[in-house]
């Protein structure tokens, strides 16, 4: 009995310090998690103590205060733990995607208004807007170039691209899309953390004492409230950019070229012949009369001078004979 005994207090103990080791464990993991979690925090003292030199004191007591009041906010929220062996590991939810996409459609249509009628009809079917319209109109005031930048959602892009397409008269159309979603996760990561470092400069900024700390906070304030109103204008841009595509569509007026006659429908024969005739004569009266016009001045002017010196030189010839008949006394 006295050899059981003592296996089974041995047996005990075994067991009492494995589970004191696995609680340790634990405890140590927890901890090292807490401290990383914070470490971000203690950062963002570090960058005001680094931040000017010639701050010296000043910036280490802040870098300091600020420290503490991380440490105190992480302090009160640790990771949580498993409870139970049968606890299931939480799943990373689905990253959801951010595409920036554009397209371009070109049309030819011989009434540029009522193509601009379709397309608005067709972009008021899929929820979007006409955000920029320019049109040109030609010498009767009628349209003969039109161009707009519509908006339509991003969930019905392909539907609208794929309804302009089918619009009489397209040209060529383009798209093109653009991942984005690293960008904006890494954005939003920097609101929040600007946000919370904001917090806690302000509340600095509440319990400072001195003149010199309340100068040094409010420069520190200033300098990150103007860094977070930069982040959340891109965080806004790449909002609008992901919700809503954006279409740029032209349209141009289709001039008809005048159509060639066929030399296989030209009439043959007597009719031919006497078609070539009447164009001959026509092109030759034209001409005969194109130069009686270019003469007819010249013979009016011939007229006015010739006649009046023709009858002054006839008289001449009348009266020498007579001159010449005449007896000397």
């Amino acid at each position: 009995m006295t050899t059981r005994t003592r296996a089974a207090g041995v047996l005990t103990a075994l067991t009492m310090s494995v589970l004191m080791a696995a609680c340790s464990t634990s405890d140590g993991g927890g901890d090292a998690l807490g401290e990383s979690s914070s470490g971000a925090d203690r950062s963002t003292g570090q960058d005001l103590a680094r931040s000017d030199g010639a701050g010296g004191g000043t910036s280490r007591e802040l870098a300091a205060a600020e420290d503490a009041s991380s440490s105190e906010s992480s302090g009160s929220s640790g990771p949580a733990r498993p409870s139970g062996s049968g606890s299931q590991v939480a799943t990373t939810p689905e990253l959801e995607r951010a595409v920036i996409s554009t397209g371009t459609v070109s049309l030819s249509s011989k009434d540029v208004a009522g193509a601009r009628q379709d397309v608005q009809r067709i972009v008021d079917a899929q929820g979007g807007d006409v955000t920029e319209e320019s049109t040109e109109t030609d010498e009767d005031g009628e349209a003969s170039y039109a161009r707009l930048v519509v908006r339509v959602p991003s969930g019905r892009f392909s539907e609208a691209m794929a309804a302009l397409e089918e619009v009489d008269g397209v040209v060529a159309s383009t798209r093109g899309s653009e991942d984005v979603t690293t960008q904006v996760i890494d954005n939003d990561v920097r609101v929040r953390a600007q946000e919370a470092s904001l917090k806690r400069v302000e509340r600095l900024l509440a319990e400072a004492t001195s003149l010199r700390n309340l100068i040094w906070i409010e420069s520190q304030l200033t300098t990150r409230q103007a860094e977070l109103d930069s982040l959340k204008s891109q965080q806004s841009w790449l909002t609008d950019q992901t919700s809503l595509s954006t279409i740029t569509i032209d349209i141009s007026a289709d001039r008809a070229k005048p159509v060639k006659k066929d030399e296989a429908d030209e009439p043959a024969g007597f009719v031919a012949g006497l078609s070539g005739g009447m164009d001959a004569l026509t092109s030759v009266l034209g001409a005969a009369a194109t130069v009686i016009g270019a003469l007819l001045p010249f013979a009016v002017l011939g007229l006015v001078v010739g006649v009046p010196v023709w009858v002054v030189v006839r008289r001449r010839r009348a009266t020498t004979p007579a001159a010449a008949e005449t007896p000397a006394a």
